[in-house]
């Protein structure tokens, strides 16, 4: 299930936003602009939901601050209906969509849809495909050279975000933020452990060597 960052100052919105997105991603929130640049910086989610008009920074400092670090996560900018200039300013700025307020749900889905095609992390069939490798996002099943191999959730998520990831080291704070998230009660050893059974899953393969070890750092999935 893809990731999405909703940056939105409004609470009793933030709250309608997260709950229409939820059936659909998973989604983190917050509410100011210094907590929203902290998650967004993190590099660990598939799309953001940015509001312009926030506490602390705003949402064109925010990506801004991104762009600058080489975050390239898509930005969907919300503006309200009569801020012409911030539509420009935020596209100008490296966003990649805007909704004007308000909005519905439908059209909040089918823009990050169409955000997270152009991006990769999404197909028309919700296939992800690392050479023989075939990921069935809504099934949550893989194919390996045909065949088909069962994984845990958390298994099939790790996988997952290494092959949008490809031929990028992830660091395991990464890891262990995309998959388990901030308010998770193991500890980041778990990286590790599932590390290692993922490995197991894809040995019969050979594709367990694609999997390197950043000694130090993390992990990365070679280049297809």
């Amino acid at each position: 299930m893809l990731r999405i960052l909703v940056v939105e100052d409004n609470l009793t919105l933030m709250d309608t936003i997260t709950e229409m997105l939820s059936d659909e991603f998973k989604v983190d929130s917050a509410s100011n602009g210094d907590d929203g640049l902290y998650e967004a910086m993190q590099n660990i989610y598939d799309a953001i939901v940015l509001d312009v008009m926030l506490p602390g920074m705003n949402g064109f400092e925010i990506i801004q601050q991104m762009r600058k670090e080489n975050v390239n996560t898509p930005v969907l900018f919300l503006t309200a209906r009569d801020a012409l200039e911030d539509r420009v300013k935020g596209l100008d700025f490296g966003g990649d969509d805007y909704l004007v307020k308000p909005f519905e749900a439908s059209e909040l889905k089918a823009r990050l849809r169409a955000l997270l095609r152009r991006s990769g992390s999404l197909t028309l069939k919700q296939t992800l495909q690392y050479r023989g490798i075939e990921l069935f996002g809504p099934e949550q099943d893989i194919f390996v050279e045909g065949e088909l191999v069962r994984l845990t959730i958390k298994q099939y998520e790790l996988l997952e975000y290494m092959i949008q990831n490809r031929g990028t080291i992830l660091t395991k704070e990464q890891i262990y933020d995309r998959v388990w998230g901030f308010d998770s009660e193991t500890t980041i050893a778990i990286v590790e452990v599932f590390m290692h059974h993922l490995r197991k899953k894809l040995e019969p393969y050979h594709y367990h060597k694609d999997i390197k070890t950043i000694r130090g750092v993390g992990y990365m999935l070679k280049e297809q």
